[in-house]
């Protein structure tokens, strides 16, 4: 375990208490309270009474009986003016410090949420609160005033600013938290925990005397199905606290042994225990109080009330632990800070629900617990839907495979493609790239790549260094600040200071505004820890001065290593890098071959690890560089100073242990960075020392720090490499699979009943356009679902169609309104329904002209059309007709983001492409030229920057024997290619057709 700095005889300080306020023991009020109390209340006199009366008295009307007249501007100033013009001022400063008192005394007595802010009186309003609190310390209206306690000596603002709040609340990474608050908030959280606990023997005296009480799921009336909101609607009289019955009713099981969850909607025959202020006929109260109830209705409600969260310890309790998982994949959290989150959350809906009873806050995904088997959110990985920016990194990097595999096999290929599609993923792997999709904040990843090499470019402007930055937060806003290891002066715009010297913060608003620059990544080392509130904290391994220790489990460490690994292999805001792997057990290499290396043990690690510091130091000497910050700013920021981080998640031995310290005793300023594990937490050169529990917490008590860790289970772990190891180009000889994944019937019996053209302008036929503002949204889900007929989880459609969140109430609302759009087919089968799964899957019944040309393509080159030329040349030519441009040509600006993670635009060109090389090849073997130089031309339409179909059209265009064509066509291809000249085998193929090309060419063209 991490050691902890506990008081003892050495002269060590305290251990920084926990950020979060807990109730303290119970003492008596003494004669000191009510001294306080006293001094708040002379204070609060003076102040407010007071000085308006010594103004009043002493100076009496500041500003002028009269109005003013033109010589009065020419008077000079005597020291009666500058007296009035001063006392103008105070009188200005007391009447916002009168209305702080008011609204902290209002909010006091009410006890309702956090007090309102007064518009500019940050200092002003933190001394009302303060007095206000010291002046009720022996009233009973003291614990009616918890809910601003978490707030005392901090700057009210950060309700407002979530990132600010947070970065407040951590005041720096090597300072320690403050001293123990004072005997005003201690007596105020004791009375706040007085209060909890008669609260909660309220509440149980209320469930012993039957307040429970259930609610049977009623069957549908024609097309309209029972819903959470409706029942909240109706016996709780409002929809929106559809989430308290959820909690309640979560994974249990029901009667017919299914369970509440979010990939099924509830069914008829359910029973949901409701929260006990339910009102409404069609309930049911514990014990047998409804004689109209069926017996086998009563031993049903019966057994389901054992299940209850108050017979395994208490719906509060459970809650507190696990967090609202049902909107863990909202990534747009709500601007408050800590203790209003908590304190807020009953009022804010206005009705009286107890704050343990409220859905914990989205502010940030719950982190992942646990280790191998981590748990679940509704089949989908917490620990990959809580890391929105290693889950955006990894997808990012999944998708470049892919398209990869597809060109490496598309040029690999001898006379046309040797596969098309990907492998579906199953199983874990399909689960852990839903989880990608639904988790990933690619925005995110953006902005922050634009805002780093934005402020290096600035201070390269100004021609200053990059200073060393210890660490980034990340707010739920957006707002990004970086923590500096020491004041660097005024940072350049829009960047600006934070709450002291050493943290420099940029807005959202202000990195939007940036654009792509060609500049060498400055914080390559930047990576996700964890959360604290609503910030993401990222850690800069390559500037810590020293090694960074990770005490814990050995499956615990191994979560954190295998996160950070991942996150480093593939981020977004890197150019080059080096990770090192040692003692790892399973291998992450697949994720970045060219960035990760695993060495053997600890023995190898310091060999290399000899060599590079070496090499390190004397290429930064032979330089004039200071440090690797000053050299990426400099003519070779492109070429070298990338970092390199060693990752050795087995501890060391102690002989080790004390190579690994000298060498990471000069590592930050050569771009070298260790993070090592151990199971002590005493570890020779740690400069800082972190700590992860078995409850996902991530511990750096001399740091200030308590995140909730961003982890990557084991199990997690092989899905993602599944993944990754799947989409190799390398690993099968014969590339992807060359069988579409749904084909369809391409004769005339085979007519749809919903046909969807996606290539090109979107169209439907055989469906009515939905009216109203929900039509847009309909059609987005629809080409979602056509767009994967292996089906599509729920919170992935979510995710998709609403980027920043959205309830699962709406998002099932949409659902029902996609199925009854869709209709169902003769048979009576919904065309949308649902697989063992949980993923939303379409009726073969309803068709996208991909499918069509899919289909064509395949029966061409590999069905009817192998044996019978005359169909070929039919079924391609057919397919050609097919393309009339890029897929969703006429999508809306703002929607469809989600095509950022597809990798169909690789796709289609090279299908198309495909189609036109295959119908070339048919018109040639009949000397038709012009035919195939027409359909290569209609294929390079979709498909212009295809080698292929251009070398094809070179060899059509010689077969018609006219050189002067020829000729025009090969300049056209040098003019293409411009400054990076013509691609070596076409080269290669223009000197064997026209030997002359290169004398015809103008000055200063490149050729290769």
């Amino acid at each position: 375990m991490a050691r902890r700095t506990t008081s003892s005889s050495t002269g060590t300080s305290p251990s920084p208490r926990n950020r979060t306020p807990r109730p303290l023991p119970r003492r008596r009020r003494t004669f000191g309270d009510f001294v306080k109390a006293f001094g708040a209340f002379v204070a609060l006199l003076l102040l407010v009474v007071g000085v308006p009366g010594a103004l009043a008295v002493g100076v009496g009307w500041p500003l002028p009986h009269g109005a003013p007249r033109m010589d009065w501007l020419q008077r000079e100033i005597s020291v009666s003016t500058f007296v009035n013009a001063l006392t103008v001022i105070v009188w200005f400063a007391w009447a916002q410090f009168t209305a702080c008192v008011l609204v902290e005394v209002k909010a006091a007595l009410s006890g309702v949420g956090m007090p309102n802010r007064v518009p500019g009186a940050g200092a002003s309003q933190l001394l009302a609160r303060q007095l206000v609190a010291a002046l009720l310390l022996v009233g009973a209206a003291a614990a009616n005033f918890t809910p601003g306690l978490s707030q005392l000596g901090q700057s009210p603002e950060g309700s407002q600013h979530g990132s600010v709040a947070a970065a407040q609340q951590t005041p720096g990474l090597f300072a320690r938290q403050e001293q123990a608050a004072s005997g005003a908030a201690a007596a105020v959280a004791e009375q706040a925990a007085d209060a909890a606990a008669h609260a909660g023997g309220a509440g149980a005296a209320a469930t012993e005397h039957g307040a429970t009480k259930y609610y049977r799921i009623q069957p549908p009336e024609g097309r309209h199905h029972d819903s959470l909101w409706e029942v909240a609607q109706r016996h709780l009289g409002d929809g929106r606290r559809y989430k308290e019955i959820y909690q309640l009713n979560k994974d249990r099981t029901q009667p017919d042994g299914s369970r509440l969850s979010e990939a099924s909607l509830i069914r008829p025959g359910w029973i949901l225990e409701m929260p006990g202020d339910a009102h409404g006929g069609e309930l049911v109260e514990m014990p047998d109080a409804a004689p109209e109830v069926s017996p086998q209705v009563k031993q049903q409600i019966h057994d389901y009330a054992k299940t209850g969260d108050r017979q395994r310890g208490g719906a509060a309790h459970r809650q507190n632990e696990q967090g609202d998982r049902d909107t863990a994949h909202i990534h747009v959290p709500r601007q408050r800070a800590a203790g209003e989150q908590a304190d807020g959350a009953g009022a804010e809906r206005g009705h009286g629900v107890p704050a343990e009873a409220a859905p914990a806050s989205p502010a940030g995904p719950p982190a992942a617990h646990g280790s191998e088997d981590s748990g679940s959110s509704f089949g989908l990985p917490e620990a990959l839907l809580g890391a929105p920016l290693l889950a955006a990194c990894l997808l990012g990097a999944l998708g470049r495979r892919r398209r990869q595999a597809l060109w490496q096999s598309a040029l690999g290929a001898v006379g046309g493609r040797r596969g098309m599609e990907p492998p579906v993923p199953t199983g874990s792997a399909a689960d852990a790239q839903d989880a990608l999709l639904v988790g990933a904040d690619p925005e995110g990843v953006r902005l922050l790549d634009l805002s780093l090499r934005g402020l290096a470019t600035a201070l390269a402007a100004e021609s200053r260094p990059l200073p060393t930055v210890y660490a980034a937060w990340l707010g739920g806003n957006g707002d990004l600040h970086l923590q500096l290891a020491q004041p660097a002066g005024k940072p350049p715009t829009p960047w600006q200071l934070g709450q002291d010297q050493t943290f420099w913060m940029l807005a959202r608003a202000d990195a939007e505004r940036y654009e792509e620059v060609d500049t060498a990544a400055p914080y390559p080392g930047l990576v996700s820890l964890g959360t604290m509130d609503d910030s993401r904290l990222l850690l800069n391994l390559e500037a810590v001065p020293g090694i960074v220790s990770l005490s814990g489990s050995t499956a615990d460490r191994a979560g954190v290593f295998a996160s950070v690994a991942a996150e480093l292999a593939t981020n977004g805001w890197s150019d080059r890098m080096t990770i090192t792997l040692v003692g790892f057990g399973e291998d992450l290499t697949p994720l970045a071959p060219n960035r990760l290396r695993h060495l053997d043990d600890v023995e190898a690690l310091v060999e290399t690890m000899e060599a590079e510091t070496r090499q390190r130091r004397g290429a930064l000497g032979a330089a004039g560089q200071d440090s690797v910050l000053t050299g990426r700013t400099g003519p070779a920021q492109h070429t070298r100073w990338a970092p390199h981080l060693v990752l050795l998640a087995a501890e060391p031995s102690a002989e080790d242990a004390v190579k690994l310290a000298e060498l990471a005793a000069d590592a930050s300023r050569l771009g070298i960075g260790y993070l090592v594990g151990t199971e002590s937490g005493d570890l020779p050169g740690a400069a800082w020392e972190m700590e992860i529990t078995a409850e996902g917490k991530l511990l750096a008590p001399l740091l200030g720090l308590e995140l909730d860790a961003q982890l990557l289970p084991v199990a997690q772990q092989r899905a993602v490499v599944e993944l990754f190891v799947e989409a190799d180009p390398d690993r099968d000889p014969d590339g992807p699979t060359n069988s579409p994944p749904f084909l369809v019937d391409i004769s005339e019996q085979g007519r749809p009943a919903v046909y969807a053209r996606l290539v090109g302008s979107y169209e439907i036929i055989g469906l009515e356009t939905p009216d109203g503002e929900r039509s847009p949204l309909l059609h987005e889900a629809l080409a979602l679902l056509l767009l994967h007929r292996e089906g599509v989880h729920p919170r992935v459609l979510s995710a998709a169609l609403w980027p920043r969140g959205v309830t699962d109430d709406v998002r099932d609302a949409l659902v029902e309104r996609l199925r009854g759009w869709l209709g169902t087919d003769p048979d009576g089968t919904p065309r949308l329904g649902t697989d063992e799964a949980g993923r939303l899957t379409l009726a073969k019944s309803v068709v996208s002209d991909l499918d069509v040309l899919r289909s064509l393509y395949h029966e061409a080159t590999q069905g009817k059309g192998v044996d019978s030329r005359v169909v070929r040349g039919r079924l391609l030519t057919d397919a050609l007709v097919l393309v009339r441009g890029p897929l969703l040509a006429d999508r809306p600006q703002g929607r469809y983001g989600w095509l950022t993670h597809e990798i169909i635009d690789a796709q289609l060109p090279l299908l198309v492409a495909d189609i036109g090389l295959a119908l070339s090849a048919f018109h040639l073997e009949k000397d038709r030229a012009e035919k195939a130089i027409e359909a290569l031309n209609a294929s390079l339409n979709s498909a212009p920057g295809d080698e292929r179909l251009w070398n094809e059209l070179l060899r059509a265009t010689h077969a018609t024997g006219d050189t002067d064509r020829l000729k025009r066509l090969a300049a056209d291809l040098v003019t293409r290619g411009g400054a990076r000249g013509l691609p070596p085998r076409t080269e290669a193929l223009l000197d064997e057709l026209l030997p002359t090309w290169r004398t015809g060419l103008p000055d200063g063209a490149a050729v290769g």
